[in-house]
């Protein structure tokens, strides 16, 4: 007996080629076209300039600071929602008749509904590692502002560029944990339908697309970037 019908497969590795597809397309274009990620590594390397002609960085360790919450929150979030797939798991035979019993809900079988909820927790899984490790690299990024080098030294060069690199490290890990979030939103239609499955992923590297290359944000971050020069 095979755990899903032929279209679950089909939607399934759909699902993974659009994710891992397009991770690889904007990793690949990061430093080729205007996009969020290279605007925020811009703007981060005239900040470490900035940053280095002033005595008193509070400002710079609070902004850094608060980055680093952002990460703690989505992290503790995570486990709050992989507690609540754990207990739909470990329930599965009410959670799975009350699923049917709502209208607009597929058939499952036993052995397909704790697989979808498997597969959620694994990415949710993936997205708290990602999170935990950026929180970790903001963490490094703290102790590195408290090194910073005194103004027009010989390491200011160096400082900048390792600082820039650190910190779009973990706005990195950062990016990955948050697009786990995106595309586990489509993972509720495969419960559905897996051809609305394939769709809501479709949708979905669409928006994460206009977000990163084409989005009203980057074009007033490209201005950032160009009156920063």
């Amino acid at each position: 007996m095979t755990i899903f019908p032929l279209l679950d497969w089909i939607a399934l590795a759909w699902f993974l080629v659009c994710w891992s597809g397009y991770t690889a397309y904007a990793n690949y274009k990061m430093t080729r076209v205007p996009n969020l990620s290279q605007s925020l590594t811009e703007l981060r390397s005239y900040w470490m300039s900035s940053m280095l002609t002033r005595d008193i960085k509070i400002a710079d360790v609070t902004a850094l600071v608060g980055l680093q919450r952002t990460g703690t929150f989505f992290a503790s979030t995570t486990i709050i929602i992989l507690a609540g797939l754990l207990a739909v798991l470990g329930a599965s035979d009410d959670a799975l008749r009350l699923a049917q019993a709502l209208p607009f809900v597929a058939e499952h079988s036993q052995s397909s509904w704790e697989t979808k909820i498997l597969i959620m927790i694994f990415i949710f899984v993936y997205a708290f590692f990602k999170f935990s490790w950026a929180v970790r690299q903001y963490n490094f990024s703290i102790v590195m502002f408290g090194a910073a080098p005194e103004p027009g030294s010989d390491s200011s060069k160096h400082f900048i560029e390792a600082s820039n690199r650190l910190l779009t490290l973990a706005n990195k890990s950062f990016n990955y944990g948050l697009r786990s979030y995106t595309f586990s939103m489509a993972t509720i239609a495969w419960f559905i339908h897996p051809i609305l499955f394939m769709l809501m992923t479709a949708w979905v590297v669409g928006v994460l697309y206009r977000r990163e290359f084409q989005s009203r944000t980057l074009q007033a971050m490209r201005s950032a970037v160009t009156y920063a020069k």
